[in-house]
């Protein structure tokens, strides 16, 4: 089977023949006709989450897909062939990269039938990461100030229209290019990163969801009011994701150690911080899938790649100038 792997860590991905999947008695086979493509994909590549996410190398990257059932397992109850679906494969069994993947039932729902393979393709896992940063962890409620950075970008342009859904007021940081761009998705305030401080400009907000980590993420604590919570999708990961995750005692400690910093700063100020690393769910799909339906949320694919320039696309998300998300298409 094609497939698109990393073979070593920091090295370029490139195309290998591997093994066709198995599959167990919870999981649909689905034949790939879409894969978005992630900034996951990118820190796996490259090493960075190497301590939290431990995979055996070669791997097959890819952590969107749409696609059709082609054969279910035994105790399947929930599709069947020909269907259509769309998924976030867990953890451990990404490879969505590929002609064909295995995923766990629990993981997958059906396409939203207003969307094209391509627009479902780019949406679970920037999809699934602003649910659980905005509605599972951060219960954001009307009337609340919140602030997404790189509103642009895969999450934030889906982060932005879930958040303004929510009832909540919504400032983002993106270029001047994209002000216009972000406003139609549902941001009321506009930060020009590359010209403008939004740490002068903004205060008192409940809630940051930052993908940039480092300065920006320490920064961002600062516009927070005393019991607001800032979460990050970049990093670092925190004692109690460590705990969550099952890491072993000694990656708890290094884990523990790299946010030591921010964690002090956030006390300091009277606030919180916390890592996600979002969690496949089928029934999150199925929840989001309604707000597709009702026009709530709309896909922002910014560019297409073809299957043979799956090599091409990846390195395309090192320089992070695409509106939305960039996906995979196969034949």
């Amino acid at each position: 089977m094609r497939a698109f792997v990393v073979s070593k860590y920091k090295t370029a991905v490139h195309e290998a023949d591997m093994p066709e999947p198995t599959v167990g008695d919870h999981d649909i086979l689905v034949r790939v006709q879409a894969a978005g493509l992630n900034q996951l994909d990118e820190k796996i590549r490259a090493g960075e989450f190497r301590q939290i996410l431990p995979y055996r190398l070669p791997l097959t990257l890819g952590h969107d897909v749409a696609g059709t059932v082609i054969r279910v397992g035994a105790r399947v109850r929930g599709f069947r062939p020909g269907d259509e679906v769309y998924a976030r494969p867990r953890d451990f069994r990404i490879g969505t990269f590929a002609e064909r993947i295995a995923v766990h039932e629990d993981d997958a729902a059906l396409r939203p039938a207003s969307l094209t393979m391509e627009e479902a393709g780019s949406l679970p896992l920037v999809a699934l990461t602003a649910w659980q940063a905005l509605v599972e962890i951060g219960d954001v409620q009307p009337g609340q100030k919140v602030l997404i950075h790189a509103g642009a970008g895969g999450v934030g342009s889906i982060a932005i229209q879930l958040a303004k859904h929510l009832g909540a007021e919504v400032a983002t940081t993106a270029s001047a290019r994209n002000a216009d761009f972000v406003r139609e998705l549902g941001a009321d305030h506009v930060i020009d990163y590359r010209s403008e401080d939004f740490e002068k400009r903004l205060s008192g907000y409940d809630l940051v969801l930052d993908s940039l980590g480092g300065e920006n993420l320490e920064r961002s604590l600062r516009v927070l009011r005393r019991g607001g919570l800032a979460i990050g999708i970049s990093g670092p990961p925190t004692s109690d994701f460590a705990a969550a995750a099952g890491l072993n005692p000694v990656l708890r400690l290094a884990v523990t150690a790299l946010s030591r910093k921010v964690r002090a700063q956030a006390k300091k100020l009277g606030v919180s911080y916390r890592f996600l690393l979002m969690h496949a769910s089928g029934d999150q799909l199925r929840e989001i899938t309604a707000l597709i339906e009702s026009g709530a949320i709309r896909p922002i694919v910014g560019r297409v790649f073809s299957f043979d320039d799956t090599v091409t696309g990846v390195e395309s998300l090192a320089g992070g100038s695409i509106r939305g998300k960039a996906v995979v298409t196969h034949p």
